[in-house]
């Protein structure tokens, strides 16, 4: 039944279609006559329109009639094919109904029977279960009763014999303590007499090497207290030699001199030198240094030690008085003017010397007071004069003998070339005799490859055939042994 509405609609879409198709059909134009009255043509005109209409209804009230009856056939048939249908559905409908009946009766039946037969089997399970316990509670029982005693038993046993054990055990212990104890109170007595032995004599050797350490550190102080009496002495001979003016110079030239040893070579520096011409003021020490010309001029080098002046410094720095400082900084200041004026009157001559001299003051100390006043500028600008102690000179120096050094490198800077084209023609020969070396070892590299290779694939092919013997019969046959043992 649910397809009827479905083949109504169809119908009445196929029923529009055909009234479009005949609303939208043009009607076929008849052939006019060439010659036509108006008037006849109006009045034929308006005939054939009307019978064209008439025409045009008939031909559509007969198609819709043939169309109405065709479909009406249709949905007969339809209608009788869906009534069949319908027919058929509730035949097979009923069938099914009568069916399921059958099936829900049958399952009902077969269900009853199995919950039957369930039941009684539960039943019969739950019997054999019931009796099965009871007859297992009941042995169960039993063993248990058996075992409780079983284990009375034994654990009465046990604890009787564990009694016995534990006092055999503590007799035993008992008598290994108390002889424990009294072997332990022999050996205490025993190791006490050992110790006080060890002690007593460990203390008799302890102190005879303290008194005997007391004495070697009384002897080195006995020692040390002559040293500081030595000391003491030569302090004093120290300060009476600073003190005159004569040997405070000396030890200031002393110390130049071994300045200048240690650095320069002996030919480059000379002592007590003129070294302004015809002048009998004779320098210290003056250092040569080479010219272009091959000659040299003088680097004059005097070493001055204001010592009074510098003590009476120290001592104002100490006293902490202003006055007295600015006094002693003055008279400083002065002094060495004076000894730089000295320099360059006695001993700077130009082009016999260098345009500049150097005053060597001995002791760092005194050098740092007059860097710190400004001396160095001073003395260069008035005097051209500088300054140098101890570290300073060395360094100083230290720079001469490399400018030394670069001028003798220039000197012989032609020896060197020579050397070096020698060493290059001889180096061209050394490469020629390895590049004929390595050709002849490549050569020699070569016949070993071929005769290795070659040649003794050659005698393995030959000897292939011939059998090996062992190495005694080897030795026996080349006499390999005997002129091993010759030899």
């Amino acid at each position: 039944m649910q397809y009827i509405p479905i083949i109504t609609m169809i119908l009445v879409v196929i029923l529009l279609g055909l009234v479009i198709v005949l609303l939208t059909r043009k009607p076929e134009k008849p052939e006019l006559p060439q010659q036509i009255d108006p008037t006849a043509s109006i009045t034929a005109l308006g005939t054939l329109v009307t019978q064209n209409l008439r025409e045009g209804r008939e031909a559509q009230s007969n198609q819709l009639s043939a169309m109405d009856k065709s479909l009406g056939d249709k949905m007969s048939g339809l209608t009788d094919q869906l009534g069949r249908f319908e027919t058929r559905l509730q035949g097979f409908t009923a069938e099914t109904t009568q069916n399921l009946t059958n099936i829900r009766e049958t399952v009902d039946k077969n269900l009853h029977t199995f919950t039957g037969e369930t039941k009684q089997n539960l039943e019969t399970i739950r019997s054999t279960m019931d009796k099965n316990l009871h007859t297992f509670t009941g042995e169960t029982k039993q063993d248990l009763e058996t075992i409780r005693e079983t284990v009375d038993k034994n654990l009465h046993t046990f604890t009787g014999e564990t009694k016995q054990d534990l006092e055999n055990i503590r007799v035993t212990v008992d008598k290994n303590l108390r002889a424990m104890q009294e072997d332990n109170n022999k050996k205490l007595d025993d190791m006490r007499q050992i110790v006080d032995e060890k002690l007593q004599k460990t203390l008799s050797e302890r102190m005879n090497e303290s008194f005997k350490l007391v004495n070697e550190r009384l002897e080195q102080v006995y020692k040390g207290l002559g040293e500081m009496q030595t000391l003491a002495q030569g302090v004093g001979d120290l300060k009476k030699v600073l003190t005159n003016v004569k040997t405070r110079g000396i030890v200031g030239e002393i110390q130049l001199g071994a300045i200048l040893e240690d650095i320069l070579a002996p030919e480059q520096y000379e002592t007590n030198v003129a070294t302004v011409p015809n002048s009998r003021n004779v320098v210290e020490y003056a250092v040569k240094l080479p010219v272009e010309d091959g000659s040299f001029v003088w680097l004059p080098i005097d070493s001055k030690f204001p010592g009074d002046t510098y003590g009476a410094l120290r001592d104002a720095y100490e006293e902490g008085s202003r006055e007295q400082i600015d006094a002693c900084v003055k008279q400083l200041i002065a002094t060495l003017k004076s000894e730089a004026k000295d320099i360059h009157d006695k001993y700077l001559a130009p082009p016999h010397t260098t345009e500049f001299g150097i005053m060597f003051l001995p002791f760092e100390g005194l050098y740092a007071e007059a860097v710190s006043r400004g001396m160095v500028e001073i003395l260069q600008r008035d005097y051209h004069v500088n300054l140098a102690g101890p570290s300073t000179m060395a360094a100083l120096l230290n720079s001469l003998q490399m400018s030394f050094r670069t001028i003798a490198i220039q000197k012989r800077s032609g020896e060197v070339w020579s050397v070096l084209g020698a060493v290059k023609t001889e180096f061209d020969k050394f490469e020629a005799c390895l590049t004929q070396t390595q050709n002849r070892l490549d050569q020699a590299s070569r016949e070993l490859d071929k005769l290795v290779g070659t040649r003794t694939r050659a005698i393995r092919r030959k000897l292939k055939g011939v059998t090996e013997l062992s190495e005694s019969e080897t030795q026996k046959v080349l006499d390999i042994g005997t002129d091993s043992e010759e030899e």
